[in-house]
């Protein structure tokens, strides 16, 4: 297979609790802080977050992918993704992940059979899928 794009990013620092996060062209440049639900000061974006907003991005370019090869043209797009990070008894953390697509001009069937394609193709989905528990909650727009 050949490589298409790599994203280099260096992370400086205590890492997600108040380390500092810089992309080798520049653009992405930000602060890392832990969340005050998990004690920290929230001041700045943390690891779910940035995860949650990559996948989450790259969800929608794979739902109107699916919608294209299937000939359905879509209204409107947009996702909420939500990644939890959960402590366990045993002390070790893991993540569940929830994304909720909301497609516009489609039916809910449809809505639904366009997540469940895009979650096949999504490279985001592909790392995950056997990783994490992933609920998708596709809606049709209104």
């Amino acid at each position: 297979m050949a490589v298409s794009y790599t994203a280099v990013v260096d992370v400086e620092g205590e890492g997600r609790n108040g380390g500092h996060a810089r992309s080798s062209d520049g653009l992405l440049e930000t602060g890392l802080a832990l969340p005050k639900e998990l004690g920290g000061a929230g001041t700045a974006t943390n690891p779910e977050q940035l995860l949650a907003a990559g996948w989450a991005a790259c969800f929608l370019g794979a739902l109107r992918r699916a919608a294209t090869a299937r000939g359905i043209r879509l209204t409107s797009t947009a996702i909420t993704a939500e990644l939890t990070l959960a402590h366990g008894d045993d002390g070790e953390f893991s993540l569940s992940a929830v994304l909720s697509p909301v497609l516009g001009g489609v039916d809910q069937a449809t809505a639904q059979e366009l997540a469940q394609a895009a979650h096949r193709i999504c490279p985001y989905s592909k790392a995950m899928r056997d990783s994490i528990p992933v609920t998708l909650n596709a809606d049709a727009a209104a």
